[in-house]
């Protein structure tokens, strides 16, 4: 007897111990005070609930014959209203042959929720007595489908080293709980279009293995927002041809998957999002090699890359420009030839800088004399400018 209380104590302990760790975990619980009411999670809900979009609404229906007569030529319908559709969910539309009394016929019906606002669930049952008098009643069961999240996204559009922008995008979406109990995120991932690369910068390298930046319990709190960041780079296809990606293109489209207090698993699709293309003009101009840092008054090289953005052959010239601290070397105003539509030209360029410092790099001029057209590029990089003569400790 004393081994068998001694047995109950201890598994008595262990499962208090269970329900303590469960308690903790629980992320509905208010820190500290987790003994003394329990959380969201270890309830099953009083009511109803609320469905919300991108969940899958599931019905138990049950149609019971009452009576003390059997029933021939049943057919029970149920058919989900919308504000703008109406939508067969019986999974036969088939008449049953016969119900007798105190039996019943059963059907389960599914159906992903994709509006939202106002629906009715309505079941019809027909059926046949024996006198042959045919009947017919409807039920109607109306629920409202909530929005779940609220995403908000951000372009960026990355900076070089060497060019003040590159055709690299960075997208930022912000994901909020908008409903009343917390929320297990268990995908958030961004589908890109044919044109893109996408790099997901959610998560932290650690050996052989990725940890999510927002720790080891993806619970997203109500009113609570978290906000991935992803970066979009051009396929080479594309990145080449200079003229394709410009104006409004597609980016993608975020695709997240969540579950709620009782695993009700939940997704939405974004549509398409699309961002404005930084504009270059006719004419674009980027630094393919520049060093980081020169010596004062001495002489060092870049390259530019000169691509042609319009739909037209040019025929360029270049200008050299000297600033008060940019001194180009070299024949101002040669011919650079003519460049196609999408065709780019690398161009070595020599010039030194009198003046110590952070110096902007200035003063380059292209004109097309085709139409007489004068395109200018300021401050299209930037070189750390420093004295070989003076040590770096004084």
């Amino acid at each position: 007897m004393e081994v068998n209380q001694a047995k109950q104590e201890h598994l008595l302990a262990l499962k208090g111990d269970l329900f303590g760790r469960l308690m903790k975990e629980d992320p509905s619980t208010i820190k500290g005070a987790e003994a003394l009411m329990l959380g969201e999670m270890l309830t099953l809900p009083q009511n109803f609930g609320n469905i919300f979009l991108g969940e899958t609404f599931s019905s138990y229906i049950s149609v019971h014959n009452d009576s003390t007569q059997e029933v021939k030529d049943i057919l029970v319908k149920a058919d989900l209203q919308t504000s703008s559709q109406r939508l067969n969910l019986s999974a036969s539309n088939n008449a049953v042959t016969e119900l007798k009394p105190e039996s019943c016929i059963d059907d389960v019906i599914h159906h992903e929720v994709k509006e939202i606002g106002t629906h009715i669930l309505v079941c019809a049952v027909s059926y046949t007595t024996q006198a042959g008098e045919k009947l017919y009643f409807r039920k109607f069961f109306k629920f409202q489908v909530l929005k779940p999240l609220d995403v908000k996204t951000k372009f960026y559009n990355a900076e070089s080293d060497l060019s003040s922008v590159t055709d690299e995008v960075f997208l930022e979406a912000q994901i909020q709980n908008i409903t009343t109990s917390p929320m297990f995120m268990e995908k958030v991932s961004l589908e890109p279009s044919m044109m893109y690369n996408v790099t997901e910068l959610n998560t932290v390298e650690t050996g052989d293995e990725g940890t999510s930046t927002f720790g080891k319990m993806s619970y997203l709190q109500p009113m609570d927002t978290r906000q991935y960041l992803y970066c979009l780079k051009p396929k080479s296809e594309f990145a080449e041809k200079a003229g394709v990606i410009k104006g409004v293109t597609v980016i993608g489209k975020l695709d997240i998957v969540w579950k709620t207090n009782l695993g009700e698993k939940g997704r939405l699709q974004t549509s398409q999002l699309q961002r404005m293309a930084p504009g270059y003009g006719d004419v674009r101009l980027s630094l393919e090699m520049i060093p980081d840092t020169v010596n004062l008054e001495e002489p060092f090289d870049i390259t530019c890359k000169i691509t042609n953005c319009s739909e037209r052959t040019m025929d360029l010239v270049l200008e050299m420009c000297n600033t008060r601290s940019i001194h180009w070397c070299g024949v101002s105003g040669r011919q650079l030839g003519k460049v196609s539509p999408s065709a780019s030209l690398s161009l070595p360029l020599k010039l030194l800088s009198s003046v110590q410092g952070l110096q902007s790099i200035s003063g380059l001029r292209l004109t097309d004399t085709f139409l007489k057209r004068t395109y200018e590029y300021d401050d299209i990089a930037q070189v750390c400018v420093v004295c070989p003569y003076m040590s770096r400790e004084s």
